[in-house]
């Protein structure tokens, strides 16, 4: 019988264990879900600094001509 009952609280720590690096992984994953989306606005606005910049240049260009 303390065979088993072992068994059983061994089990139960087991999904304890589980549980916790669950909610640990969950916890992480949002957290590199926001540096993804904060990254990704940063690129969108380098992408779009970078078209004004170009259109610039080209302006600039075709006056020279």
């Amino acid at each position: 019988m303390f065979w088993a009952m072992l068994a059983i609280a061994a089990g139960f720590l087991g999904l304890a264990v589980l549980g916790v690096l669950a909610v640990r992984v969950f916890v992480e994953a949002q957290r590199l879900a926001r540096q993804v989306t904060e990254t990704t606005q940063k690129i969108n606005r380098a992408a779009e600094d970078l078209e004004k910049a170009a259109a610039r240049v080209a302006g600039a260009g075709r006056g020279a001509l």
